[in-house]
This record gives C-alpha cells, sequence and structure tokens, in this order.
C-alpha cells in the first residue's frame, strides 16, 4: 500500500523559506510522477508543482521562480522549496503520486495523497 508523508511545514513570517519534505513507501517510487498541492481555508485544492520520474518540473505560474519541487529516487523522497512567502501561500500542502512517470497539473491524475503539512506565513 503506498503511503506518502509530508513534514517540514510550520509558522514563517512573510518573506521567509520553507522546504516540505514528503517520503513514499510502497511503491516503485523512481518511476512516479509527483506533485504538490496546497488547499487554504475555506477554499478547493490547487496545484502548486509536479516533477516527473526523470526531474522534469511543471508550476503554476503564479508560484514559478519561487517556489522549486525536487526529488531524490534514493531517499523516496520528493521535497518542494519555498522562498520569498506570502501570507497567501498560507493553506494545508499535501503531497501526490500518480502511477504514471509523467509530471501532471490536475488532482484527477494523481492516485495517492498524503494527510498534509501546514504552511502558515504571518504578515
Amino acid at each position: 500500500q503506498v503511503q506518502l508523508v509530508e513534514s517540514g511545514g510550520g509558522l514563517v513570517q512573510a518573506g521567509g523559506s520553507l522546504r516540505l519534505s514528503c517520503v513514499a513507501s510502497g511503491s516503485t517510487f523512481s518511476s512516479n510522477g509527483m506533485g504538490w498541492f496546497r488547499q487554504a481555508p475555506g477554499m478547493g485544492r490547487e496545484f502548486v508543482a509536479g516533477i516527473s520520474w526523470s526531474g522534469s518540473t511543471i508550476y503554476t505560474d503564479s508560484e514559478k521562480g519561487r517556489f522549486t519541487i525536487s526529488r531524490d529516487n534514493a531517499k523516496n523522497t520528493v521535497y518542494l522549496r519555498m522562498n520569498s512567502l506570502k501570507p497567501e501561500d498560507t493553506a494545508v500542502y499535501f503531497c501526490a503520486l500518480r502511477r504514471f512517470p509523467a509530471a501532471a497539473h490536475t488532482i484527477q491524475a494523481y492516485d495517492y495523497w498524503g494527510q498534509g503539512t501546514q504552511v502558515t506565513v504571518s504578515s
């Protein structure tokens, strides 16, 4: 059974940085596309960044340049480095895994989800 466990969230001031981690178990991690999504209070879940099995990345326009997704297949871990954080980045951040190797930006493309980690950015 695939399990995803996120960590690294917390409270940070505007302009600060955080690095989220997501450890996967129960899958052939190196063959899977991975993604990060977020959900703010009262809002739907939205795509943030995705990475293919080979390291190709995709981002939303608003996060491009501030956020960096990466992966370490030897550690079954995907990361999200977030710089220049803004109060509007406050949300629960979710890691997701898909059975296919390519990255994707839609919720429906992903098959497994973690429980999420809270990121709060104060102004």
